[in-house]
């Protein structure tokens, strides 16, 4: 029988709660009672929407081994023995992640970035997960509550822990990186996104340098080496306890170097260095961005004593997301149309990329590029002239007709050829009749915008017009 994730001795001492004597051990964790599994541990917490405390019957129904709820909360559940009860849930999830941290000798990787790190965090699973038992971070768990809550999951025979952190304000990171004290610590880059909240780009670059000062002593830094702000990132790292910064990119300074991007409609290929040995590899997605991401899980697998050889060639078992690349074969009629889905969320940095995999797609004669974009949010001041570069993007990738969601989209619009514009709305859900109604055989169409737009709902409703089969490969010319 495998061991217990959590008992009732270890709960009590990392907590100090009082424990209900119906609960004796739990196999999991959760907050979310549409996921909660029999045996998980339910943190009734409350967020921006609902409280966990309103849910906390229907776990206890579900399965859960036991609820933990607030000691003002408590006495709504009269009589239940399976009542773990503190003072705060959330702090008492944090207190069991760090518990969690304590107790595993499993090597961890910390991800931070503007952009790329639930991809990265992903390919840093597939090649670790390979060499030994990984625990990693769910869809984008990266905030205050997603961080203690992958920690309190994590399994006491976990050999390689890989997490996600994210931000938007400034100082956001440094509670949790103490929390996960990684060993090695990676930042894909520094762009604009969030720039709403920030002075400065160099203000991003400064929270995202945060993530050095969990690293143990003597861990390591992995930094963009390509990007603007490497120096300043180098500095936080310097003025932390890391023993050591290893650097990727393009640059011809950096550690592991790229010397070549072969971006293919569905895959890609590197032609690398790391530190000096040449490394040839495929990517089972498309996207430079994924290329050089890549080179940072090089580095960190590196830095952690991983063999490269097999890291390497697990990439090319990559699969993008759902809403972040995620490639659907559409049939119309008898014949097919491409969507790629990144509908998941959007910055300026992502949507470049975005319009780049676009307009690798190989298309037969008459077909066209379909670009279907909303909003890109918390920009600030600098929101409507980013939304108007990108009609360079546009232009440069050969895209044919955009369909525009959103007030700040107007600027991408107004700076755009009028052939090239299809439609204009305010809303996701206003485009959608006019997308179905465009779609020919042979189009590609990729999806795009920040979350509060709610571009899944084109995506949902191309899938369901002309059906959806998964794809590895991309049309043909």
């Amino acid at each position: 029988m495998n061991a217990p994730l959590w008992t009732s001795d270890e709960i009590a001492a990392a907590t100090g709660a009082r424990i209900g004597a119906g609960f004796a051990q739990a196999t999991g964790a959760s907050i979310d009672t549409r996921t909660l599994e029999p045996g998980d541990l339910y943190f009734a917490i409350k967020g921006d929407v609902h409280d966990g405390h309103d849910f906390v019957s229907a776990a206890l129904e579900k399965g859960a081994s036991a609820a933990v709820v607030s000691e003002d909360k408590a006495p709504a559940f009269g009589a239940s023995d399976r009542l773990i009860v503190v003072p705060d849930v959330l702090e008492a999830m944090r207190q069991l992640g760090r518990a969690a941290r304590r107790r595993t000798s499993a090597k961890i990787v910390a991800i931070t970035g503007s952009v790329g790190k639930t991809g990265t965090k992903e390919a840093m699973r597939l090649a670790l997960s390979r060499q030994g038992t990984t625990h990693a971070s769910v869809a984008s768990y990266n905030n205050h509550w997603g961080v203690p809550l992958t920690l309190s999951r994590m399994p006491r025979d976990t050999e390689f822990g890989v997490f996600e952190i994210g931000m938007n304000h400034a100082h956001e990171i440094l509670p949790l990186t103490g929390m996960v004290r990684p060993h090695v610590a990676v930042i894909t880059t520094v762009e604009p996104v969030h720039i709403e909240f920030f002075p400065s780009l160099w203000g991003i670059a400064d929270a995202k340098g945060e993530i050095f000062s969990g690293l143990e002593p003597g861990g390591t830094a992995v930094i963009n080496r390509d990007n603007p702000y490497f120096e300043r990132m180098r500095a936080h790292a310097f003025a932390s306890a890391a023993g050591r910064v290893v650097t990727f990119g393009e640059h011809e300074a950096a550690d592991i170097r790229a010397r070549r991007i072969i971006v293919k409609p569905d895959h890609s290929i590197v032609d690398a260095t790391v530190f000096g040995q040449p490394l040839t590899y495929r990517i089972g997605t498309a996207g430079r961005h994924n290329a050089l991401n890549s080179l940072s899980v090089l580095a960190a697998s590196h830095a952690l004593g991983a063999d490269l050889a097999l890291v390497a060639l697990s990439f090319a078992d990559m699969k993008p997301p759902v809403g972040r690349g995620e490639r659907t074969m559409l049939s119309i009629g008898e014949a097919e149309a491409l969507l790629i889905d990144e509908s998941y969320n959007a910055n300026p940095a992502s949507m470049r990329a975005a319009l780049a995999n676009l307009g690798a797609v190989e298309l037969g004669r008459g077909a066209r590029r379909i670009a279907v974009l909303g909003d890109m949010k918390e920009l600030g001041e600098k929101g409507p002239g980013l939304h108007r570069e990108l009609a360079e993007a546009v232009e440069a990738n050969r895209i044919d007709l955009v369909f525009a969601a959103g007030p700040l989209m107007r600027n991408l619009v107004d700076a755009l050829p009028k052939a090239k514009v299809a439609d204009h709305a305010e809303t996701s859900a206003e485009l959608v009749d006019a997308v179905l109604a465009a779609l020919r055989p042979g189009d590609a169409v990729t999806v795009k915008g920040s979350l509060s737009m709610k571009m899944a709902l084109v995506v949902k409703a191309l899938k369901e017009r002309y059906g959806a089969s998964p794809t590895a490969h991309a049309l043909k010319g």
